[in-house]
């Protein structure tokens, strides 16, 4: 499998010059004060401060650093060397006191000793990994006993549907990769980058076994028929300010939040 996160980390770095100039990421409102969290995790979040917070696929950090305007103690991870490079600048600029790693999350051990009170991942995040088993295996040796996990994420059967969002075209099931060319990116879609991606979907069932299978103990599951980023094809926003696609307004579920506890005899 390293071939193909090797190149889906080459195409991860050229997007962080686009990504951190982009209208989409907004990093001048983000320096000025203002959260890139999203009520879904503050809510599922709740009070973090003075909490350890471990950030898995954080790219730049901006998540990172808002969680650290919290009151947290927040470790950020990607496997982007531009990201974490980016990530460290702007800790440095905006005063706060987050850390970054440079490391896939397989190899994480290789970094990364110390346990957290929370595991955080949200927003594109899986779709990346090919083996949930060892990711979940990850997630709980890096929890503390009663532990919390929160990953918010895009629905699985969104990944089901074409690049035009319009017929299904892959697996819900983790049985394919999905090999896709892709030029520009979603903050940028004029962008002049281009390459090859890799991805893999995980069926619903999948996350959830694989957590349940390491001793995460599940205290809530919500699913959501919006996004809240315009970062997909032929999405029209509605009066509540969150995006669907056209036509199929309310039909699919677009998001979906994971909310687990690690057992404490684990």
């Amino acid at each position: 499998m390293n071939k193909y996160i090797d190149a889906n980390r080459k195409i991860w770095d050229d997007r962080v010059a686009i990504h951190s100039k982009s209208d989409f990421y907004d990093l001048k409102s983000f320096k000025e004060g203002k959260s890139s969290l999203n009520f879904i995790e503050l809510n599922e979040l709740g009070d973090i401060k003075g909490k350890s917070v471990l950030h898995l696929q954080c790219h730049f950090g901006m998540d990172t650093l808002s969680l650290a305007r919290l009151g947290a103690s927040v470790t950020g991870v990607d496997f982007s060397s531009e990201a974490i490079n980016l990530a460290a600048q702007l800790n440095n600029e905006l005063n706060l006191n987050a850390e970054f790693i440079c490391s896939d999350v397989y190899n994480l051990g290789d970094h990364l000793q110390k346990k957290f009170d929370i595991v955080f991942t949200s927003y594109g995040v899986i779709g990346w990994l090919p083996d949930l088993e060892k990711w979940a295996e990850l997630i709980s040796y890096y929890l503390n006993p009663d532990g919390t996990f929160l990953i918010v994420e895009f629905h699985p059967v969104l990944w089901m549907l074409d690049d035009n969002f319009e017929q299904l075209k892959y697996s819900y099931f983790n049985n394919e990769i999905i090999e896709t060319e892709v030029k520009g990116t979603y903050a940028d879609r004029d962008a002049d980058i281009s390459g090859i991606e890799y991805g893999w979907n995980h069926s619903l069932s999948e996350i959830i076994s694989s957590l349940l299978k390491n001793g995460l103990e599940v205290i809530s599951f919500n699913e959501f028929p919006f996004s809240v980023y315009n970062c997909f094809a032929k999405m029209i926003q509605g009066e509540d300010g969150f995006w669907r696609f056209k036509n199929l307004e309310n039909k699919l579920p677009l998001m979906f939040s994971l909310k687990c506890r690690k057992n404490n005899q684990v």
